[in-house]
C-alpha cells in the first residue's frame, strides 16, 4: 500500500512538471544526448520545487508533522495534524503573517529585484549603480529556510 501512495507522488511530479509550476512543454528532439540532457533539466527543476516545498512547509498549508506520517496505516484515510488544521482555519502562522501556498510565496518572493540607476549630468550619462530591494519579514523568513 506504501508502494501504492509513492506512485500517486510520482503522478503528482509529472503533473507540477508538465501543467501546473513547472510548465515543460513537449520539445521533439532527435539526438540521444539531447533527450537525456532535456530528462536532466526537468528533473532537476523538480527536485528543487520539491527541496523548496519541504523547507518552506512552516510558512505554506502544509503539515509539518512528517513523524506521525510515517506511523500512519496506510490504508487509513489521511488525517492532517491539530497544528496544520489550525493553519488553514485562520489562515494565519503562530507570528500572525498569512499563510502561503507555494505560488503565493513565490509570487511574494518576485516582487524582490535588482534595479541597475543611472545618474545623469546634463545630456550625458553618470556613473551606475544597483540597488536590491530590501525583503520583508516573509520574504526574508523564506529566503533564510532556503
Amino acid at each position: 500500500m506504501r508502494s501504492y501512495k509513492a506512485l500517486a507522488e510520482v503522478e503528482r511530479a509529472f503533473r507540477s512538471m508538465k501543467t501546473i509550476d513547472l510548465h515543460v512543454r513537449p520539445i521533439h528532439h532527435h539526438l540521444k544526448g539531447r533527450v537525456r540532457a532535456h530528462i536532466f533539466l526537468c528533473m532537476l527543476a523538480y527536485y528543487v520545487e520539491w527541496h523548496m516545498r519541504e523547507v518552506w512547509r512552516e510558512l505554506m498549508f502544509a503539515d509539518e508533522d512528517l513523524q506521525r506520517k510515517q506511523h500512519q496505516d496506510p490504508v487509513a484515510a489521511a488525517k492532517r495534524s491539530e497544528a496544520c488544521l489550525e493553519k488553514v482555519a485562520t489562515r494565519t502562522l503562530k507570528d500572525g503573517s498569512p499563510v502561503h501556498s507555494f505560488r503565493t510565496l513565490l509570487d511574494e518572493l518576485s516582487t524582490i529585484v535588482c534595479n541597475t540607476c543611472e545618474t545623469r549630468v546634463g545630456q550625458r550619462s553618470g556613473s551606475t549603480f544597483q540597488m536590491t530591494t530590501t525583503p520583508n519579514p516573509a520574504q526574508h523568513r523564506a529566503l533564510e529556510l532556503l
